[in-house]
């Protein structure tokens, strides 16, 4: 049988009707008529990039550690709480496989994986001399999601269009999710690799048009809002937001020096005003 929603499998074989196929990277079985989870994606991409057999990297290549990783996923194929790297370094995950925590040693505690219930995903079209048409466009992302990636509507919060750009909003909270609803986590993964380029699907390629003309994108971000906030320190923030707090700390320790100096060059003048006019009245009674 043929695997259309994943491109990555093998062994494929009709069980009832159905084809079901094994994941590369792992020995998980998936259904083919539904996405296949965002963990088992991720380790099937990890091996075929590993049998590549592409050796050598340019010097000045440097890995994101943040995005494409080897994770551990649960027999259901949704990532486990805690993912290391080897046995050294370890952080805790969302649904959606994103690091919420610093990165720790192994004897990290990861409780609970904590759901994302809410993905924004923001494009910026090419430059264009007329807008899109904002209901056009929301009509069509609508469609596409639903038919697609087979996500329920009622999952699809909204489509906003401000020229460039397009946002998408996802939201799925664990309350809401029935057990046969496909995960926005899944979507957004299948989302983002169609809009980039490297689509997971077998030989069906995305090609975006809107009111019959080609939508261009020239960037996508992908953001994840999850029903806890992460546990980020001082240390996981980049140099450059550090140095932004820094300079905004500085202005404010800066404005408060001013206004107490302020206040006491005004006391003082007030103090010296009420000394002097005592003066004069002892003056004027003598």
């Amino acid at each position: 049988c043929f695997c259309a929603k994943n491109k990555r499998v093998t062994n494929c074989r009709l069980v009832n009707g159905e084809c079901w196929c094994d994941a590369i990277g792992s020995s998980a079985s998936v259904n083919c008529e539904s996405l296949t989870s965002k963990c088992l994606l991720m380790k099937a991409e990890v091996a075929a990039h590993a049998k590549s057999g592409r050796s050598g990297k340019p010097k000045d290549a440097f890995e994101d550690t943040d995005g494409l990783y080897d994770p551990e996923c649960e027999n259901t194929g949704v990532f486990k709480a805690k993912q290391c790297n080897g046995t050294s370094t370890c952080w805790c995950v969302n649904t959606a496989g994103v690091r919420r925590t610093d990165k720790r040693d192994a004897d990290l505690k990861c409780n609970q994986l904590v759901r994302t219930m809410w993905i924004i995903i923001e494009m910026k079209h090419a430059e264009r001399n007329t807008p899109l048409n904002p209901q056009s466009l929301e009509k069509y992302f609508k469609e596409i999601i639903s038919s697609r990636y087979l996500l329920n509507g009622r999952y699809i919060a909204s489509v906003v269009y401000e020229k460039p750009f397009i946002t998408i909003d996802l939201k799925q909270n664990s309350s809401d999710k029935s057990a046969g609803d496909v995960d926005i986590a899944d979507v957004a993964y299948y989302f983002e690799k169609d809009v980039k380029g490297d689509s997971v699907f077998n030989n069906n390629e995305l090609n975006m048009s809107v009111d019959n003309e080609p939508l261009k994108l020239e960037r996508t971000v992908v953001y994840y809002v999850d029903e806890m906030a992460p546990e980020f320190s001082m240390k996981s923030l980049t140099p450059g937001l550090i140095a932004i707090i820094v300079v905004v700390i500085i202005a404010i320790v800066a404005a408060i020096v001013v206004l107490v100096l302020t206040r006491r060059r005004k006391g003082k003048y007030v103090k010296a005003e009420v000394k002097e006019m005592n003066e004069m009245h002892r003056g004027l009674n003598a």
